[in-house]
């Protein structure tokens, strides 16, 4: 007999099918991952969404629709947030129901140019909490992974985020976001240069922001921040880095808030701290509220 809605919820929370809904995503990560690894080299099909830097391809929308047909079939009462769904003019609100979050391809601007830092990222949430994340690194056969309360991994080995507190000591990781009016580009700047005003040993951008976080999880890096970054690139990057022992933090130093489209992390509070500090705002709205 299938179970009802509160019979599944209540498993999901548990050990049952929590377990095999996150075997199912790390089993579709994969999945994916073959089929942006054979794409990454072929012709494509380019659109873009909100700007001329904000880029769709075939591929974005083949394994959206792959990962979301797959889980509805095994969890039918569940529901989802999906880059490409959204940007269609599906509403993006998180309820407390279970809810995947989905990023079919993260990097699709490297994507689009054969540069290999490309992921696909899945995260769950149940009652507005993110309980685990999967993303994988398509062309590095990196699978990071992290479950509430049971740590973070790539590839079978714990991560460790950095303890560093010292910015001078410190490599800071962001990304520049597809808005890049004149005001924009103005505050990205300024703030890339307070940080190595401080004497930060460098600010990277690697067009990920999913994997720029999975290097802040495993100790690569010290910090991260960005404005214009949406739920689904954040959401399975979290469970991972908190997973590691980090810290996820609003841009105003208070409580993440997945839905603010602003972000800093950190490998210790102090350091997050201290980068939320010499930033300036840029105001990118709500996912909810687009």
């Amino acid at each position: 007999m299938k179970p009802s809605s509160e019979e599944e919820e209540e498993t999901v929370r548990g050990v049952g099918p929590w377990d095999e809904c996150f075997e199912v995503a790390v089993q579709l990560a994969l999945r994916a991952g073959q089929i942006i690894r054979k794409a990454l080299g072929e012709e494509k099909h380019v659109s873009t969404k909100t700007s001329a830097a904000d880029l769709v391809t075939e591929t974005d929308h083949r394994v959206e629709d792959l990962i979301v047909s797959e889980l509805r079939k095994r969890f039918p009462s569940h529901r989802f947030i999906a880059e490409e769904a959204t940007a269609s003019g599906a509403k993006c609100v998180l309820t407390p129901s279970p809810t995947w979050i989905i990023d079919p391809i993260d990097g699709t601007c490297n994507f689009v140019h054969r540069f290999p830092t490309v992921a696909v990222s899945i995260g769950f949430a149940v009652h507005q909490e993110l309980e685990f994340g999967v993303i994988h690194h398509c062309t590095e056969e990196r699978l990071y992974t992290g479950r509430r309360g049971q740590g973070a991994f790539c590839n079978g080995q714990r991560l460790q985020v950095s303890r560093e507190t010292d910015l001078a000591k410190a490599l800071v990781l962001t990304e520049i976001g597809p808005k890049r009016d004149p005001d924009t580009l103005k505050v990205f700047l300024s703030n890339m240069e307070r940080l190595l005003h401080a004497k930060a040993h460098g600010v990277r951008v690697i067009g990920s922001s999913t994997l720029a976080l999975c290097y802040l999880a495993s100790g690569a890096a010290d910090a991260y921040y960005q404005f214009g970054l949406h739920c689904w690139d954040l959401a399975a990057a979290t469970v991972i880095i908190r997973e590691a022992g980090g810290i996820v933090i609003d841009t105003s130093g208070g409580p993440l808030d997945l839905m603010s489209c602003r972000v800093v992390a950190a490998g210790t509070r102090e350091m997050a701290a201290l980068i939320a500090q010499f930033l300036q705002t840029v105001n990118c709205g709500r996912d909810d509220e687009k």
